[in-house]
Formats: C-alpha cells, sequence, structure tokens
C-alpha cells in the first residue's frame, strides 16, 4: 500500500519538478516568491491532480487479477510454504 501512496505522490510532483528545472534551466530565480506566482502554482496544481486522476484510474483498470478469478492464499506443502496464486 506505501508503494502505491508513493507513487501517487510521486505523480502529483512532477508538474512542480518540471516547472523548477524550466525556471532552473532559465536561471529564472527558482526560489524567488516571483518565480512563482499563484495563477502558475494552481495552474501545476489542476495539472498535477489531473495526473493523480489518471493514474488511480490507470491503476485500478490495469492492475489486479481478472474479475472472475479466484485467490488461493499462501499455504504450507509437503513442509514449504506456497505463495498465494490467482487462477
Amino acid at each position: 500500500m506505501i508503494r502505491a501512496v508513493l507513487t501517487e505522490i510521486g505523480i502529483f510532483l512532477i508538474p512542480f519538478a518540471v516547472y523548477a528545472l524550466f525556471l532552473a534551466a532559465t536561471r529564472s530565480g527558482l526560489f524567488a516568491r516571483s518565480s512563482w506566482p499563484v495563477a502558475i502554482v494552481a495552474r501545476l496544481l489542476l495539472v498535477a491532480l489531473a495526473l493523480v486522476i489518471v493514474g488511480l484510474i490507470g491503476l485500478a483498470h490495469f492492475s489486479g487479477a481478472p474479475p472472475d478469478s479466484t485467490y488461493v492464499p499462501a499455504h504450507i506443502e509437503n513442509g514449504k510454504l506456497v505463495p498465494g496464486v490467482e487462477k
């Protein structure tokens, strides 16, 4: 679960990182307040939220087992642990 949360946080931070790289490349004062106007930050926030929503939908749609599959939990056979599988 923590991997999924960290992945979504990383996806959320992508637009801000790209803008910071743009500021660094143009030497526009990365840490100057004037380089981060409210309108730009609002647009970055909207793009970040859209990316997170698309990421969550993609994760829900393309991951996991098929709908009619059956999960067989991990168990012991002949003294050895057999991992769980989707059937």
